[in-house]
């Protein structure tokens, strides 16, 4: 945190592996004094699998986890907890009805500690695998404190097409995770392969094109998991994560969101 605000990163997106890690030895006081001490915002929180599908004593733990950190988003003025569309294997009908139900029960729960949910489709997982298919669920759920984290990897590696675009409104909009890809076939995209936004050929430009459309003023960061990219200093990326940020976003035009950064190490 020391170092990703001396590159002047005045937010980050928290990873909760990281988060519990520390809190083995340490108090969320000592957290929360430690984001204050550094003059860091951590507006969003990524992620939370297992909600959606699971059943017997794995959903119970999933659920229980899901409380705790609900419970420590409330105390560190985390707003928004992405929650991950983690659904893969065959589905019936029951499991369809189970998800939708799901994650409306998140989305209540999320409610009463103040924290809303960010459902973030993934490219490989059933369903929804796609932006259109994300916005149509969430619509259904019709929950306030239930809305959309669009992360471009899973856009642009999976079905979603452009267009889909514009089922983004700036309700169901709640957070944006940002990265690109370059030299490499999407269908065989991973995670590790993950670089700066703007380095590589994803369809960047559409994307804050809408976003300026619908004037979102919400969180955007940069979300890479790339292991290369973990050997760079902290400082220094930060520093380089929020030049990339503000090239791509056109910053003093994109109202007063928060640009975050998580290399997710």
């Amino acid at each position: 945190m020391a170092e990703f605000a001396a590159g002047h990163c005045g937010a980050i997106e928290l990873w909760w592996g990281k988060v519990e890690t520390y809190l083995h030895d340490h108090s969320v006081d000592d957290l929360r004094r430690l984001l204050e001490a550094h003059g860091l915002a951590a507006p969003v929180a990524s992620y939370q699998g297992g909600l959606l599908t699971s059943q017997g004593a794995a959903r119970r733990e999933h659920w229980e986890l899901f409380g705790r950190r609900l419970e420590l988003a409330r105390q560190l003025g985390v707003g928004t907890l992405v929650v991950a569309g983690d659904v893969e294997g065959p589905l019936e009908q029951q499991d369809f009805e189970r998800l939708r139900l799901s994650l409306r029960q998140a989305a209540e729960q999320a409610a009463e500690a103040e924290v809303r949910i960010a459902f973030e489709f993934q490219a490989r997982a059933t369903l929804p695998n796609n932006l259109e298919s994300a916005a149509a669920l969430v619509a259904d759920c019709d929950h306030p404190q239930l809305g959309l984290c669009l992360d471009l990897f899973h856009f642009a590696t999976g079905p979603s097409k452009l267009e889909d675009l514009g089922h983004l409104t700036v309700a169901n909009l709640f957070h944006v995770q940002l990265c690109d890809l370059a030299g490499i076939l999407r269908e065989l995209a991973t995670d590790a392969d993950r670089i700066l936004p703007g380095d590589g050929d994803l369809p960047i430009e559409p994307l804050i094109a809408r976003l300026r459309e619908i004037g979102y003023a919400g969180t955007v960061s940069i979300e890479l998991m790339n292991p290369q990219i973990w050997e760079i200093p902290p400082r220094q990326f930060g520093e380089i994560a929020m030049t990339a940020l503000r090239k791509v976003l056109g910053q003093a035009s994109m109202g007063s969101g928060q640009s975050a950064v998580g290399s997710r190490q």
